[in-house]
């Protein structure tokens, strides 16, 4: 079920990470291991998989290693492992973002369950990732004007209106509506809308230039 699916084990305890590494990958998980946060952020991991870090490590710590992803555009699910009496410190990682934490010592199936939905996570992001770049693109192909009836159609506004408003008729509207909807590759106004919703918290393309 794991598949091929990556997990990222930073821990600065050799024989830590060969048990977590045996177990990981017995669950059908590839695995790769680091003894330190600077070692991790030199390989500067993909985007896909997660990272399961100790809480505690010398030079950086886990939380420290959160920040520096961060800034470094990573987005992998973070899973945190602590030990007894670390809980505020796993909490303070949780507010700075990561998926899960481990209390140590935890168990076999703990783990497992942590990971797997981890990785289930990272590939739903990766997935909403390459759809909202797939609709930014198709916005950025829309003409001056189809990008005017976009703005007003997901405004809720009817093709009267939004002839009136941009001086136009509503013949004309219906045929840069017709074509918005084709560039868009949508079936309906609701999905056309749900497209523009999409990628609201994303850097949506300036209207093109008029000239």
């Amino acid at each position: 079920m794991a598949g091929t699916a990556l997990v990222h084990v930073v821990d600065d305890d050799e024989a830590v990470r060969d048990s977590l590494t045996l177990l990981l990958e017995s669950a059908g998980f590839a695995v790769r291991a680091y003894s330190s946060a600077t070692a991790l952020l030199t390989a500067l991991p993909g985007a896909t998989g997660c990272i399961l870090t100790d809480i505690r490590m010398p030079e950086m710590d886990g939380l420290a290693l959160q920040r520096h992803l961060a800034e470094l555009g990573v987005r992998l699910p973070v899973i945190v492992m602590t030990g007894h009496g670390d809980v505020p410190i796993a909490v303070e990682a949780l507010k700075a973002g990561a998926t899960d934490f481990l209390e140590k010592p935890f168990d076999d199936t703990q783990l497992l369950a942590a990971v797997t939905n981890a990785i289930a996570a990272s590939e739903r992001s990766r997935d909403e990732a390459a759809a909202v770049a797939e609709i930014t693109r198709k916005l950025a192909g829309l003409t001056p004007r189809e990008r005017e009836v976009l703005d007003k159609l997901v405004e809720g506004l009817p093709n009267k209106t939004i002839a009136y408003d941009l001086g136009s008729s509503p013949r004309t509207v219906e045929v840069h509506r017709a074509r918005v909807m084709e560039k868009m590759g949508a079936r309906s106004l609701p999905e056309l809308v749900r497209m523009v919703v999409a990628v609201a918290g994303s850097a949506i393309p300036a209207k093109p230039s008029r000239r």
